[in-house]
């Protein structure tokens, strides 16, 4: 027997005879409480055995993602992926040539036909029909069919108003779109306003190089000569001609408004109290100003 084992008896043993104790009579008990109990020893507190539930610790396991192959179970996520592929290669693909990207031989017809319906209705997509319906072809429908820079300059100069061109839609089916806005803008055929942060284009107009007019390095000397002056020196030369800067409002008072005095009406139509005395008081009332 282990040295525990004889602990845990020896507590077993001390339960019992305590319980054997509580059940004598009252006046046993009695006289036993006045002698002090013997404290259990510090052996048998040690090996209480723990009656709580441990928690188990379970570590953490990170399961493998599977890899982007380009299909998914889900019929929007395929039409996703569709989307996708159509705008990254931004030319017309056949019925069939979907169905293979996607792995659509393998599943039940009513599924690629469901698949097929959506691409033909959706809105980013053009759809061609051709002959035999796995040549039927699709194609990604971007925001301005423009996909070189003589259709960007042709779709400029046949706008109505000078309204600008967002660059953020040119790119939207038109990945050399950055290149050729840059190439233009240097030869004088675009004007392009530029974010501060990154110096990107964001928008861009028509621009006619023959209005162009090259000054002379000797007056662009001499403007750049021209000393301008101080920003508070022209308010005080019109603060001293009695004018009345842009930058500051002309302070007008205002005009003190004169207060009426109030004056008392009469009562009229009032209840006369004082009947008795009439023959004895006088009216004063015309005398009031």
């Amino acid at each position: 027997m282990s040295y525990l084992d004889k602990q845990f008896s020896a507590f077993k043993s001390n339960l019992t005879s305590s319980s054997n104790k509580l059940s004598n009579k009252r006046t046993a008990a009695a006289a036993a409480s006045s002698t002090p109990s013997p404290a259990p020893s510090q052996t048998s507190i040690t090996i209480k055995p723990d009656l709580k539930r441990k928690r188990v610790e379970h570590a953490n396991t990170v399961f493998s993602q599977p890899k982007d192959t380009g299909t998914g179970s889900h019929i929007i996520t395929q039409v996703t992926y569709a989307l996708e592929k159509l705008k990254e290669k931004d030319v017309p693909w056949t019925w069939q040539r979907l169905c293979e990207y996607l792995s659509l031989h393998g599943r039940e017809k009513g599924y690629g036909q469901a698949l097929k319906k959506i691409l033909m209705r959706h809105d980013k997509v053009k759809y061609n029909k051709v002959d035999g319906k796995e040549k039927d072809e699709f194609s990604f429908r971007p925001i301005h069919n423009i996909r070189s820079a003589d259709e960007l300059l042709g779709y400029l100069q046949s706008q109505p108003t000078a309204q600008a061109l967002s660059v953020k839609d040119l790119k939207d089916g038109w990945h050399g779109a950055l290149d050729a806005i840059d190439n233009l803008e240097k030869q004088g055929k675009l004007a392009v306003t530029r974010h501060k942060k990154d110096d990107s284009a964001r928008f861009v107009w028509p621009n006619d190089p023959s209005l162009f007019f090259s000054i002379d390095q000797e007056f662009k000397t001499m403007w750049q000569k021209i000393k301008l002056p101080e920003p508070g020196a022209l308010a005080d030369e019109l603060e001293r001609e009695g004018l009345t800067p842009a930058n500051k409002s002309r302070s007008i008072k205002a005009k003190p408004v004169k207060q009426e005095s109030k004056t008392k009406r009469a009562r009229k139509g009032g209840k006369t109290t004082n009947t008795h005395m009439e023959g004895v008081l006088r009216d004063y009332s015309h005398l009031k100003k």
